[in-house]
């Protein structure tokens, strides 16, 4: 049941003052896919204005259905480059550019079959496009932001990357929407390069009817940064009680970045048949804190064992990151491997 196994994730700019916002053994499964694929692209977490990609925002989550704003134009957009600390940066560079060729489109770009001539020019199965879900809605023109690429799984001949992205559509008479999803990208190993050979986009689900106390105070939280689909599992009323309070309790001393919850992550640890404690609403993964990469070798590594222990003093059972820590309730509490090099996992029981 525990989560051990998975690797570096990052992060990317977002220009022109717009959001960007917010992932062996692993939090991913192995032959199992992700949370199933949205029907509808998954509202955004607000109006954060991040400088950098190291730069955590403040702004707070925003309503579910973000009202649409008119006669507004795309934003500008970055795309994702792997920094140092990266664990086979190509496999992740490989999983980001098949989501940023399948979510951005000017004028007559819209719609199945031009997405697929999309992915065929980037020498992919034109296939893929079909299951590209909420990465393709209605719309004439949109612009994708990857906000970080997390392993869910790596291993000698197969992966998973977790392409966190925010997405904006703009409609003919100019009006711009906001929304997003993350999108669980399985590879395997060829050659020039790896290949892609699956997209599970996250089905958050509907929202519920009241939502959950915990989970309207971390909403609320400008220290805690959520993604697009890990909003929408929050408001889905489907992620545990617990993991909401480790939640507040770490943005007490931290301002961290999140970037998976519940949908968007494989059904099992990566490699495994053994459920993960993600699409069960009992985990999340932290790819930012304080403004620190996990994966970047220039973060102080006391700031990211540090968030590790405090998770654990939060309640988590199954603590991963890029360093073996010693002590622990248990002799497994904490553990390192390839897939979490690039963020810190915390799992729990109930």
């Amino acid at each position: 049941m525990t989560d051990l196994p998975c690797t570096p994730g990052r992060r990317t700019v977002l220009a022109g003052g717009l959001a960007v916002l917010l992932g062996v053994a692993g939090c991913g499964s192995g032959s199992g896919r992700s949370s199933a694929p949205s029907s509808g692209t998954a509202p955004g977490s607000g109006t954060a204005t991040p400088t950098g990609p190291t730069t955590p925002s403040s702004s707070p989550s925003a309503p579910a259905s973000p009202a649409p704003s008119p006669s507004a134009t795309l934003p500008a957009t970055t795309p994702w480059e792997p920094g140092p600390g990266e664990v086979s940066p190509d496999v992740k560079r490989r999983a980001v550019e098949l989501v940023e060729a399948l979510g951005a489109w000017s004028t007559g770009g819209q719609g199945l079959a031009a997405a697929q001539q999309r992915v065929a020019a980037l020498g992919l199965p034109p296939s893929l496009a079909d299951q590209a879900g909420p990465l393709l809605p209605a719309a004439p023109q949109a612009a994708l932001q990857v906000v970080d690429a997390q392993y869910g799984g790596i291993l000698a001949d197969s992966a998973s990357v977790l392409v966190v992205c925010r997405q904006w559509t703009l409609a003919a008479d100019g009006t711009l929407t906001p929304g997003g999803t993350t999108v669980d990208v399985r590879l395997s190993r060829a050659e020039p390069r790896w290949t892609v050979t699956a997209l599970h986009p996250a089905d958050p689900g509907p929202a519920a009817a009241t939502l959950p106390t915990a989970a309207a105070q971390v909403l609320a939280e400008q220290r805690i940064q959520l993604p697009p689909a890990a909003v929408a599992d929050l408001r889905s009323g489907t992620v545990h009680d617990s993991v909401l309070q480790a939640m507040l309790a770490l943005s007490r001393d931290y301002t961290f970045q999140v970037s998976v919850v519940r949908s968007g992550h494989p059904l099992n640890v990566f490699g495994t048949t053994r459920p993960s404690d993600h699409p069960q609403g009992r985990a999340f993964d932290t790819w930012q804190i304080d403004g620190h990469p996990v994966v970047d070798p220039a973060t102080p590594p006391e700031l990211v064992d540090g968030f590790m222990r405090a998770v654990a003093a939060a309640g988590s059972y199954n603590v991963g990151g890029p360093r073996q820590l010693s002590g622990g309730r248990t002799a497994n509490q904490f553990f390192s491997d390839p897939t979490h090099q690039d963020h810190v996992h915390a799992g729990f029981l109930t």
